[in-house]
């Protein structure tokens, strides 16, 4: 069976990482994941590529896909294209897994699953109050996370509120009162429990000397690592979340989706993922 990873740019991703790890554990021989560069305009042509003709699966052996990740640009553009889409990656207006099975598509959102996994993991408590910094496809995740949470009330800060309109529509589907705001008000917003961050490469790095006094900060960003944002609430005495362990529980979540199993070996999935941090950082210094 084969599975891929697809966005753009792609080279970064640590998807194969975790995901042959995975397969290695679990004694999947035949499994094979791949990545493919893929932006908005090839996604239709390589889905009708990639998916079984109905009524065909597994049956083909090894040639058989069994599903994709999907991460920037991809997760919103590919709803039109699927045939079915799990309830939840409607409410977010986003699939980031593709399973194919019985000749169909069908969209699964696993980066909610993720965000709430880290928070459990690094002992976050549910907030009552939390800023989400950025409006992309993973705000939107963020958003759901916190309602799943319990929370039915956050603020967005981005760059260009006219741009957040989607985010906003997540928010009504969700039920959640959502407040869109500059980036820039950060420094006049106090007393909040939760900030999570969804800028990209250490954007957030910026507001790092207001980030210091949150009681918990979730950065998505996983290397470098940490971020100058995530080394000041560290230093400050708060608890700080990295974007690694969203993205390992994710990729558990979709092993499952894909392989039908429960027996993913998140440890293993967690180690390779670390060594292939430690291996590109190593790189970079030479």
């Amino acid at each position: 069976m084969r599975a891929a990873v697809m966005g753009s740019p792609i080279g970064h991703s640590l998807s194969p990482c975790l995901h042959r790890a995975a397969y290695q554990a679990m004694g999947l021989d035949g499994w094979t994941y791949e990545a493919f560069e893929c932006d908005e305009a090839r996604l239709p042509g390589l889905l009708r590529e990639l998916a079984p003709v109905r009524g065909q699966g597994a049956a083909d052996g090894g040639d058989a896909w069994a599903g994709l990740s999907l991460t920037m640009p991809l997760k919103r553009a590919v709803l039109p294209l699927l045939d079915t889409v799990s309830e939840l990656a409607v409410e977010v207006g986003g699939a980031n897994t593709v399973v194919f099975r019985d000749g169909l598509r069908h969209g699964h959102n696993t980066d909610v699953y993720g965000i709430e996994q880290a928070l459990a993991e690094a002992g976050v408590p549910a907030p009552r109050s939390a800023i989400i910094l950025g409006g992309g496809a993973t705000a939107a995740s963020a958003l759901a996370a916190l309602r799943n949470l319990g929370l039915f009330s956050a603020t967005l800060l981005v760059r260009d509120p006219a741009r957040a309109g989607e985010t906003a529509r997540v928010a009504e589907r969700l039920g959640v009162a959502l407040a869109v705001e500059t980036l820039d008000k950060l420094d006049a917003m106090t007393g909040v429990d939760l900030v999570v961050s969804t800028l990209p490469g250490g954007a957030a790095d910026a507001f790092a000397a207001r980030l210091a006094g949150v009681p918990a900060l979730f950065d998505v960003v996983y290397s470098p690592w940490p971020t100058g944002a995530a080394a000041a609430v560290r230093a400050a005495g708060g608890t700080v979340v990295g974007g690694f362990a969203m993205l390992v529980h994710q990729a558990v979540r979709q092993v499952e989706l894909m392989t039908g199993r429960t027996d993913v070996p998140v440890e293993a999935m967690h180690a390779a993922g670390e060594a292939e941090i430690l291996r590109r950082s190593a790189d970079r210094t030479v």
